[in-house]
């Protein structure tokens, strides 16, 4: 079976995007098996006809002009070079970095790799072991069925990344990826799929940084991706997100974990650069006793424009969720959060909160909360949400001019201390302590 999409045409005429392959000249060039090309396929077909919101409750919120997709042409598929550095750095277990259309850093520890953790390409995982890959991705259960963007990144993704932890394997030291984007005018596509077998343990760590060189008025560019996470009985994975790419650069990032029986997720994620960011977040709790931990944090100024989605179905009983979104606003920057907790008719003794609070630094900083229940169970231990929208607290101001420091200082500290919670959720100190640099750079004062 072959794709839908004509050999040379453009998988981004989708979108509205400039020139690029197509799905099916990507499949080939990447010597894919046909399994995989009918996959891109079906995300293909889906992408096509899905709408930019499928939630109608949401979609006056959804506002993409500031993305110039006519501007922007996609990179063919990525190469990995023979010299490819190989070294992990201190602290962890496996790093893969991706700049522009590059593998640039390519490397597993001895003590990981021993033990069977994969941390590869698509490419070479179908090279070694390409059962591994299909029994994790084929059929599109890893991606949401009604997301555009997630839809578009299974069909026209240049790489894909594979993370795998065996059955048992317990690793302290996360696993790094990063990605390295922002080219003017140049689009990167990608998927992220991370996999954990029955009881083991993992921490992941995802870095967006921008590409070197780019200067401010550059044209913009595109970085499209996904993070799919399938846990298995009793698997627990730590995710940490720190996405800071240049103010010419737009984000689409869709995640999505399916939660099994006993598992355990943590979401860590901070969104600080780029000049338009749009991200769908949804946990499938589909096991017994599964749960997951969100925190989110939205840093925005200038002309920045942040669209952040959350998604927990809670479809197994006795299943937790506990989800946190903050923002900081700036300038003239506009955040919208909006989240949706879902408990379906198997799910009793669901446990779930949804909070969503905005910070406003500024006159012309805007920020909408949109937290939101469907329940279809009524016996469960808790089902809340709570939102606010609102300028830093006076009272705390007064309280710290008071013991001697500045205004603009206490403002400052209030303001950090606000989203520290999430900063110290990121796996290594070397990331923390840049995401904290970043923070306190992105500060303006006097506002």
């Amino acid at each position: 079976m072959t794709l839908s999409t004509p050999a040379g045409s453009s998988a981004g005429l989708l979108l509205g995007l400039g020139a690029g392959p197509s799905p099916l000249d990507l499949s080939r060039e990447l010597g894919e098996p046909g399994w995989l090309a009918d996959d891109r396929r079906a995300g293909e077909a889906l992408a096509r006809d899905l709408p930019s919101e499928p939630n109608p409750l949401f979609t006056p919120y959804v506002d993409l002009r500031p993305v110039r997709f006519g501007d922007i042409g996609l990179y063919g598929a990525v190469g990995e070079p023979a010299d490819v550095s190989s070294a992990v750095p201190e602290g962890a277990s496996a790093l893969l970095e991706i700049a522009g259309d590059r593998v640039v850093a390519h490397g597993v520890s001895a003590a990981a790799a021993s033990r069977g953790v994969v941390a590869d390409t698509f490419a070479n995982v179908l090279r070694r072991d390409p059962e591994l890959l299909r029994r994790v991705i084929e059929g599109g259960s890893t991606l949401p069925a009604d997301d555009r963007f997630g839809q578009f990144a299974r069909a026209a993704y240049q790489v894909g990344v594979l993370v795998h932890v065996p059955d048992g394997v317990e690793l302290e030291d996360p696993i790094v990826v990063r990605w390295a984007q922002g080219e003017p005018g140049r689009g990167l596509v990608s998927r992220t799929v991370v996999s954990l077998g029955r009881d083991a343990h993992a921490r992941v760590l995802e870095e967006q940084v921008a590409a070197h060189g780019v200067s401010a008025g550059a044209a913009q560019s595109l970085w499209m991706g996904t993070t799919e996470v399938v846990l298995g009985p009793g698997a627990t994975l730590d995710v940490s997100g720190n996405e800071d790419f240049a103010v010419n650069t737009a984000a689409f990032v869709t995640r999505h974990a399916t939660v099994g029986e006993g598992a355990g997720l943590t979401w860590a994620l901070a969104v600080v650069g780029g000049a338009f960011v749009k991200t769908r977040t949804e946990n499938d709790l589909v096991g017994r006793g599964g749960s997951v931990q969100q925190a989110e944090i939205a840093f925005g100024g200038g002309e920045q424009r942040f669209d952040l989605t959350s998604y927990t179905h809670h479809r197994a009983p006795d299943t937790t969720g506990d989800l946190l979104s903050k923002g900081i606003f700036q300038g003239s920057s506009r955040g919208f959060f909006k989240g949706l907790i879902g408990i379906e008719r198997p799910a009793t003794g669901t446990d779930s909160f949804l909070g969503e609070f905005s910070m406003l630094l500024a006159k012309k900083a805007r920020s909408v909360t949109i937290p939101s229940l469907e329940i279809d169970q009524p016996d469960v231990r808790r089902a809340s949400h709570s939102s606010s929208v609102g300028p830093i607290d006076e009272g705390q101001i007064f309280y710290l001019m008071s013991r001697g420091i500045s205004r603009d200082l206490a403002r400052k500290f209030i303001v950090l201390g606000f989203l520290e919670p999430v900063v110290a959720r990121i796996p290594l100190a070397g990331a923390q302590d840049r995401l904290r640099d970043l923070l306190d750079r992105k500060w303006i004062p006097g506002q």
